[in-house]
């Protein structure tokens, strides 16, 4: 879903990477391009449901926090088109998150 400048997720692999990234800019438009529109983020006690509420999440979040370490993440399984992670392929080849179970480390004292 590349309908701006930024750089699509091309394997579900990269979308931590590009997280990482978006979350450490401030991006909050692009951390809520990760997500395909009905997606649902969960984060602790917060489950957030489609665009509107998970870039409610980010804002709120981005607002408190300023520093996101890279990600540890694993070699993604697929089965067909969806990973287990529960990001999704896109008519165009690019992927994005159905379903997200966030982990974000606490900040740093």
């Amino acid at each position: 879903m590349a309908q701006d400048n930024r750089d699509a997720a091309t394997e579900p692999g990269t979308l931590a990477e590009l997280f990482n990234q978006r979350a450490n800019a401030g991006d909050v438009e692009g951390l809520v391009a990760l997500y395909e529109p009905g997606a649902v983020l969960a984060a602790g006690r917060v489950v957030a449901t489609g665009h509107d509420e998970i870039r409610a999440f980010y804002a709120n979040l981005l607002g408190r926090k300023s520093e996101f370490p890279a990600p540890e993440t694993l070699e993604p399984v697929r089965n067909g088109a969806l990973s287990v992670e529960v990001a999704r392929a896109q008519p165009d080849g690019t992927w994005l998150w159905a379903i997200d179970q966030l982990k974000i480390a606490p900040p740093r004292e």
